[in-house]
């Protein structure tokens, strides 16, 4: 099942030209959820290539107005498209109905029906094969962070071993995989332990909204696939953030360490000091980029080396993710390549290298020490001229860490 985050908003309660307020979508496999909706959200997905969805919930984590202004504009033009038998649920925490009662006058009557829950911190909504849980966070008793939790999932089926065991291919097979024990021609009995490997974890995702640094963010982020934390301030503007309840990009990162989850984003993480985020690969996200959950959670995805050709003038080869890089170097004269920056994930290796190539400025990828990181290289002689591209062509913030 594919599991995605689409960053629609990633500018706090400031935006900007190129980034709004917070939002953030999910989607898995089919389905799209919405949590929190900052002023101009709507636009921010009919800006993307995902469209204006047909969503079913929304979730919202407090009600700070650049969380949810864009709520009402958004049901308003669900109703212009002719809305009228889709049911569309709001949940957040207490005050939810409250809030909802005081938007009625600029809502109107709306041709859909339209639910609103509220939800306390540790209540559990089953989704079958995913549930979703609020869980407290410090920015004011009104306010929740979310969990979408997957269940555990069998082990590997082992071929070798059900062909040793003469298990047959067909349903047997997948009875095992079901948990159930299956009786072969030899008359012995095959049980699940057999053939399959270790049980594989659930993905796990978790998004903080609005905090300052808790014990309780790092409980609910503990073991996590990707922690989304907010990092509103830097650490010269601590008291700011203390005083407001919110983050700074250090605390986050702090937080990220304490957990460890697989993967921390943070929109001011190439302001912080490489390693900060501890183990976890630090991504930084951009308006309209999703982030992906892969199913194997043990697999290294990202970049590796593949086998390259040998002889003079042979180009070296990458593989990274479904994509086949080629750079121009030799292997003999990688010694010359020098790192420029590293990336979050590949998708932000290929903009920065469409950027360097537009500069006339070769470059290759490699893989990273942090997991789905990828490492960008340029020739040595080209450096500075490359970082200038960079720079001239991306927001200070968007810019990766800096080697």
């Amino acid at each position: 099942m594919d599991l995605d985050v689409v960053f629609l908003g990633t500018a706090a309660s400031m935006p900007t030209a190129q980034r709004g307020p917070a939002a953030l979508l999910v989607r898995r496999g089919s389905e799209r959820l919405l949590f929190d909706c900052g002023e101009g959200t709507q636009r921010q997905l009919q800006r993307s290539a995902i469209g204006l969805p047909d969503l079913q919930e929304i979730f919202l984590t407090h009600f700070h107005a650049d969380h949810f202004l864009g709520l009402p504009g958004m049901l308003k033009t669900f109703a212009l498209r002719g809305w009228d038998e889709t049911p569309l649920t709001v949940y957040g925490p207490r005050g939810l109905r409250e809030l909802f009662k005081r938007l009625h006058p600029f809502l109107g009557r709306l041709p859909y029906p339209l639910a609103v829950v509220e939800l306390e911190a540790g209540e559990r909504l089953e989704r079958g094969d995913y549930t979703i849980e609020g869980f407290a966070v410090e920015h004011g008793p009104e306010a929740l962070g979310y969990t979408i939790v997957e269940p555990e999932r069998p082990g590997r089926f082992d071929v070798d071993a059900a062909d040793a065991l003469g298990v047959p291919d067909g349903p047997a097979r997948g009875r095992l995989q079901a948990g159930e024990e299956v009786t072969v021609d030899s008359g012995r009995t095959v049980t699940p332990a057999d053939v399959l490997g270790e049980p594989r974890p659930g993905r796990r995702l978790v998004l903080t909204g609005d905090t300052a640094p808790s014990p309780l963010v790092v409980q609910a982020a503990h073991d996590a696939d990707l922690l989304v934390h907010e990092a509103s301030f830097l650490s010269s503007e601590a008291e700011r953030a203390r005083a407001t309840m919110h983050s700074t990009a250090a605390e986050a990162a702090e937080v990220a360490r304490l957990a460890p989850p697989a993967r921390a984003h943070s929109r001011l993480a190439a302001l912080l000091r490489p390693g900060a985020c501890g183990g976890g690969a630090r991504l930084l996200p951009r308006d309209g980029r999703p982030a992906r959950l892969r199913p194997d959670r043990g697999a290294v995805p990202g970049a590796r080396r593949a086998a390259a050709r040998q002889g003079r003038g042979a180009a070296s080869t990458w593989r990274i993710g479904h994509r086949t890089h080629r750079s121009p170097y030799h292997r003999a004269v990688m010694s010359a390549m020098v790192q420029l920056a590293t990336a979050g994930d590949v998708a932000e290796a290929e903009e920065m290298q469409e950027i360097l190539r537009k500069a006339g400025i070769d470059s290759s990828l490699e893989q990273s020490a942090e997991e789905d990181a990828v490492n960008v290289l340029v020739p040595e002689a080209d450096r500075e001229t490359a970082q200038e591209a960079i720079e001239a062509l991306t927001e200070p913030d968007d810019l990766t860490s800096e080697p």
